[in-house]
């Protein structure tokens, strides 16, 4: 483990059985050699094992083990009290890094500091994942669930873009760049929702404040999803109930509001 130094960025990383793909992920952070970031890694199941040599890596790996599992807001918000860096990185373990992103991602926040950005997050087979959005509504929610019933998909939403930065409304919470200052004044991740939408609901917030959202092309990043949400249940419901909550929430009623007077007024 280095020496304490000001780190550039906080990766905060949240194991639910993910083992295996925690130790992938450090072992990719690890490659990049990189001195200038320090990793929170949260353990969050009572059953997991969680021993890991912190000394073998290049970068300094902080380990939280919870005594009852959390919800992702309420471990990443903890893994940001315990992090240095000044900004904060919110991190699947499920995602793969064929490269070091980093370098360009410090470019887009040096260039706009007032904002919150991303990789390109691409799946499996190198296509485009849909993880960069317009803000969902509950009638986009049931063209998806209907498109699902007949066994179709929708087209990947197209996405303003400005040479190599997409401008979405929202970033999925998978991989996320946050500033320290914009992290601290937003309040950190809504603790309303134990899974999903957390990140939506952020991206509301930010919006709110005039911060930008923006996507990077100049770095990629590999998603090995699950969906767990589309095969069980209790995944389900809290989908179902984390939409209903951002559905009834101050930000998403603000934005409508914002949206309707602008329609208004052209």
């Amino acid at each position: 483990m280095p020496p304490d130094r000001r780190n550039t960025f906080s990766v905060s990383i949240v194991s639910h059985g993910h083992r295996d793909f925690v130790l992938a992920l450090l072992d990719d952070l690890a490659r990049m050699k990189r001195q200038d970031l320090e990793v929170i890694l949260t353990w969050n199941l009572t059953n997991e094992e969680t021993t890991i040599d912190a000394d073998s890596f290049p970068f300094r790996l902080i380990s939280i083990v919870n005594p009852t599992p959390q919800g992702f807001a309420a471990n990443h918000n903890s893994a940001f009290r315990h992090s240095s860096a000044d900004n904060f990185v919110i991190l699947n373990p499920d995602i793969r890094l064929p490269e070091d992103p980093f370098n360009a991602l410090l470019s887009v926040l040096r260039t706009t500091p007032h904002a919150i950005c991303a990789p390109l997050i691409l799946n499996t087979k190198h296509e485009r994942e849909d993880s960069a959005h317009f803000f969902p509504s509950p009638w986009i929610l049931l063209k998806k669930a209907t498109a699902k019933l007949f066994g179709t998909k929708l087209a990947l939403q197209e996405i303003p873009c400005r040479q190599h930065l997409l401008n979405p409304d929202w970033i999925a919470g998978m991989f996320m760049v946050i500033p320290r200052s914009i992290y601290a004044v937003l309040g950190g991740l809504s603790e309303r929702y134990f899974l999903y939408y957390e990140d939506v609901d952020f991206c509301a917030r930010a919006r709110l404040r005039r911060v930008d959202i923006l996507v990077t092309k100049d770095a990629i990043a590999i998603h090995d999803a699950r969906r767990e949400s589309h095969r069980n249940l209790r995944f389900l419901a809290w989908h179902v109930t984390s939409a209903f909550k951002f559905f009834t929430s101050p930000a998403y009623l603000e934005l409508g509001l914002k949206t309707l007077f602008k329609t208004r007024s052209l």
